[in-house]
């Protein structure tokens, strides 16, 4: 289905992004990866979807960096068909405790990055008249939790600027659109259940089942697999007219 199309996703080298970036490389994307960490092992495991892989490694809080590896995407495949804006990190704290340089990194990184690379992409998105950006933001782009102060601004922001983007090309063939999952068993949310383990005194089994019952009703975590057939579907006729969602995959924690 996405034979001949260049699909970008930040923060991609594990997690989330790695996800995606496999479930559109399974429908013929060429596929740019970019994040921190080992890149050899997701770039084998993308080549062995029988696609062609390249990888730039822009710090997503530096603007010019960015620039660099949306030039690095263009001249090596042409152009990005589809970009996923999926790079974040977390901090946790009280707002009045909580590092002015960690709140400065979360937005730059979870929000102002979304941003310079949707700038970026569009104009030749729109000279093709086809696109597909898709933003990962998270359920807490929709409801907050305490001590997310930084998280939760940043995402709600990736929510807006969805809505936003999606409302100015939405009479052209490029759409926007924001996936939002609720807990995924990432290496992010992997720390947050071993602190959780050390904070009460259990097992790591026995803590992601209080952190599941806090709010997942489900009481299972979403996959970055099933993230990533959500992306296939934006990507697809199906999708054509989807424009501006805010997409919960959360297993009813916003429902409540």
């Amino acid at each position: 289905m996405l034979a001949n199309k260049t699909a970008l996703v930040t923060g991609s080298t594990s997690g989330i992004g790695l996800g995606i970036a496999k479930a559109l490389a399974r429908q013929g994307a060429n596929i740019v990866l970019n994040g921190f960490g080992d890149v050899e092992g997701p770039k084998a495991e993308i080549l062995a979807l029988g696609v062609q892989v390249a990888y730039h490694g822009a710090d997503m809080s530096k603007p010019a960096e960015i620039e660099d590896m949306m030039k690095f995407a263009a001249e090596r495949f042409g152009r990005v068909d589809i970009l996923v804006n999926n790079a974040g990190i977390q901090h946790v704290a009280r707002v009045e405790d909580f590092p002015v340089e960690k709140w400065d990194a979360i937005i730059a990184i979870n929000l102002t990055s979304a941003f310079h690379a949707s700038r970026l992409a569009i104009p030749a998105m729109r000279a093709a008249n086809w696109g597909r950006i898709i933003n990962v933001a998270s359920v807490h782009g929709l409801v907050g939790s305490a001590e997310k102060s930084a998280y939760v601004a940043a995402k709600h922001g990736v929510v807006g600027l969805t809505k936003v983007t999606a409302l100015e090309n939405a009479t052209s063939g490029v759409t926007c659109n924001a996936i939002c999952p609720g807990w995924v068993l990432t290496p992010l949310v992997q720390k947050q259940v071993d602190a959780k383990a050390v904070a009460l005194g259990v097992s790591n089994e026995e803590a992601k089942n209080v952190l599941l019952g806090e709010k997942e009703p489900s009481m299972q975590f979403t996959s970055p697999e099933e993230l990533g057939e959500l992306a296939v579907f934006f990507c697809s006729p199906a999708g054509n007219n989807v424009r501006g969602v805010a997409w919960n995959m959360d297993g009813g924690w916003v429902a409540q």
